[in-house]
């Protein structure tokens, strides 16, 4: 099982003060006084953790300019300055928010999730949307035909987003990457791989690859996002192999991202993550992130499975699917009950998934909402 050890050390580092701790150390002189000072000034930045999924608010002027990208009217070195200031923007909130381990934003990724990735793929024959009118919905997305077995000849572009990322915050930085099961979702059937699982074991294998790319680049936190697993629920054991088969030999902190679909802000499943147990917990991974805030806070004794494992818990606790903003007071309640099954020093506060389906304004109070609530419950607790 992957250990966020790393991870959580260097927000310990990033706030260490070692003229304060020796000071601190002078008045304490019992091994028992000494041990408990060192868990009470660590405690604060190991302790209730704030995180993010990884998609961030598009704003305004990136849609434009990715239209005029389509129209040809960017050039290369335009591309590239458009995204990079993207990325800068996405940290920048995270940061002023005061959330403590951050992403990217996924901001290179153009569409919704995984869209961007199928055009890193050779092999595929893109087909039309079963459906082009009329409300939103998954049946509008894009859709694939493998006309042989695909391959990602230059990878599916982790590497690059890293080396950039990185360059450009001093947090611990979560690398996210869809899981396999998820990305077979919009390929074709019945050809060339007969079924969605087949499809699935060929993404394991061009993911595994990327997870080793990413952290021979630096990368020490990577997170996969498999929503198809909790929209499909019938054989989690099957997607605790593709899984397990992603992430074998990757040095790193793995974190699973289950969530029952956002596409326009809305699920498309039965919203219970227990036909998945306890199967699950056999996956390779040291977090496993479950989404609440939207259910009500549904399903929390699951969470106190996963903390039974030893493993970290990434609570859902900001409703992404809802431009209600959370007080402070709403995100500390909720982060009572969860602490009612997790230990605080398992425990680590997101949203319940990504922000690319919300207006950036809500995006940002919603973080802020994170932090100011988490600091309410980590003052409560004397940490």
């Amino acid at each position: 099982m992957g250990s966020s050890h790393s991870t959580y050390c260097t927000i310990f580092k990033q706030h260490f003060d070692p003229s304060k701790f020796v000071q601190a150390l002078l008045p304490f002189e019992s091994s028992l006084e000494f041990s408990y000072l060192l868990l009470h000034l660590i405690n604060p930045y190991m302790m209730l953790t704030t995180s993010v999924i990884g998609s961030y608010a598009i704003p305004s002027w990136l849609i434009s300019s990715i239209e005029a990208m389509k129209r040809g009217e960017y050039g290369p070195l335009d591309i590239q300055e458009t995204l990079d200031d993207a990325v800068d923007m996405a940290l920048r909130d995270q940061e002023e928010a005061g959330i403590d381990i951050v992403s990217d934003g996924e901001m290179r990724r153009f569409g919704f999730f995984t869209a961007g990735f199928y055009e890193r793929l050779d092999g595929l024959r893109a087909l039309e949307p079963l459906r082009k009118l009329g409300p939103g919905g998954h049946d509008q997305r894009e859709r694939y035909e493998a006309m042989e077995p695909f391959s990602a000849p230059n990878g599916l572009g982790l590497v690059d987003e890293f080396l950039y990322s990185s360059t450009r915050t001093d947090r611990p930085l979560k690398v996210t990457c869809p899981g396999p099961y998820t990305l077979a979702g919009r390929i074709q059937t019945g050809g060339i791989y007969a079924d969605r699982m087949a499809v699935s074991a060929r993404f394991s294998e061009i993911i595994n690859a990327e997870l080793k790319a990413v952290v021979e680049a630096g990368a020490t936190f990577i997170q996969l996002d498999e929503p198809s697993a909790a929209v499909h629920k019938d054989a989690p054991g099957k997607h605790v192999e593709l899984f397990n088969q992603c992430v074998k030999g990757v040095e790193a902190d793995i974190g699973l991202h289950l969530c029952f679909g956002n596409y326009i802000g809305r699920p498309v499943a039965h919203r219970t993550y227990a036909p998945l147990f306890p199967r699950i917990l056999d996956i390779e991974a040291g977090e496993i992130h479950l989404e609440f805030a939207n259910r009500e806070m549904a399903e929390l004794e699951l969470a106190g499975e996963i903390a039974a494992t030893g493993r970290k818990v990434a609570a859902g606790i900001i409703d992404v699917k809802n431009y209600f903003i959370e007080t402070p007071e709403i995100v500390a309640d909720r982060i009572r009950q969860v602490l009612q099954h997790v230990p605080a020093e398992q425990l680590v506060l997101a949203p319940d998934c990504g922000f690319s389906e919300t207006a950036r304004w809500a995006a940002r109070a919603k973080m802020h909402a994170l932090v100011e609530g988490t600091r309410m419950v980590r003052s409560e607790l004397g940490v």
